[in-house]
């Protein structure tokens, strides 16, 4: 029905009015309910090949399959993924442009002056896709067999202990600085590489002492005796490492850092669009045959509703920005 305002003119009373606005508003509701009838991008902040390309692998098909069309997987990296992010930040809030949030994307305001996004104030939280642990890591050689071991013969010889630890501002170093702090051991060495698997092979060639990195490439390692794994960084035990305990477990409270990953969107998208999202990525991590693909892919799947996800944004953005006040952490070259 197409209303003309104009040939109607003073005759309309208010009542028609109210009510012709109605039914233009109806008229107008189901472009929304049809979301979504074009492709939708989920924006990756890194590069190619990485541990949340596997996620995003996954939760594109989730996604696809419950809502149809399609759900296009898009690497935007650089700057540390405050590229993708603010991208996402300031898009069309319109549910066809979402963000695959990583643990950078908690950590970076506490990192970078600018990072030209918020992560609590800019997105609409979606959900908690899953995260992976980070694990400490020594050879059998060290001879210890536990943390309480391990910070007691750091204390011993502090010059001689070295922790190896992924880039600077990575979730890893994260861990590596709250485990000085916590542990007084402030005067031990941290040697930066450029990846996780860098890292690992600075323990396997025994240059260093420790390794606290993300646990998948670490995985096999333990399993086949080469490494001694004392300890997971996450809220719980990892499955098929059931002897291996928390840090929580030992004493550390709140000793939680991981390599989180979540689904947002920018913060004026539809809430309906938000809530139907939310409902089909986690009816899809439901299903064993995901989980099973994310667990071999080092994730273990949280599903968590996205006021659960915003309920972390606001305790840990705040707790990882004093970490890295307290630590002197400087991103270099950050402006």
């Amino acid at each position: 029905m197409k209303w003309d305002f104009d040939s109607v003119g003073p005759s309309l009373g208010p009542a028609a009015l109210v009510f012709a606005g109605l039914v233009c508003a109806v008229g107008a509701a189901p472009a929304r309910a049809d979301y979504p009838d074009k492709p939708v991008r989920i924006i990756i902040p890194n590069s190619a090949g990485g541990p949340s390309d596997i996620m995003g692998r996954v939760v594109a098909p989730i996604l696809q399959e419950a809502l149809g069309n399609s759900f296009v997987v898009e690497n935007v990296g650089g700057g540390g993924g405050n590229i993708g992010m603010s991208r996402v930040a300031r898009a069309e809030p319109d549910g066809y442009t979402l963000l695959l949030a990583t643990t950078t994307f908690i950590i970076n305001p506490g990192l970078f002056p600018n990072p030209n996004y918020d992560p609590i104030k800019d997105f609409a939280s979606i959900a908690e896709l899953g995260a992976s642990p980070n694990i400490f890591a020594v050879l059998p050689t060290l001879g210890v067999k536990s943390v309480e071991e391990l910070v007691a013969l750091a204390r011993r010889d502090m010059a001689k202990f070295n922790i190896a630890s992924p880039p600077i501002g990575s979730s890893s170093h994260l861990a590596v600085e709250m485990f000085k702090q916590r542990a007084d051991l402030k005067p031990a060495a941290v040697v930066f590489h450029t990846g996780g698997g860098q890292a690992l092979q600075a323990l396997l060639a025994n240059t260093v002492q420790v390794n606290i990195g993300v646990l998948a490439p670490i995985h096999p390692h333990i399993k086949s005796g080469n490494v001694v794994g004392l300890a997971v960084t996450g809220t719980q035990r990892w499955h098929d490492l059931p002897d291996i305990p928390t840090m929580i477990e030992l004493g550390y409270k709140d000793f939680v850092t991981e390599n989180l990953t979540a689904l947002v969107a920018p913060v004026k998208t539809p809430p309906e669009i938000v809530a139907r999202l939310e409902k089909a990525v986690l009816t899809g991590l439901g299903k064993p045959e995901n989980r099973e693909r994310l667990a071999q892919g080092g994730f273990a799947v949280s599903a968590k509703t996205g006021k659960e996800f915003h309920q972390r944004l606001e305790r840990d953005v705040p707790m990882f920005k004093k970490l890295i006040q307290d630590a002197g952490i400087k991103m270099p070259g950050a402006q």
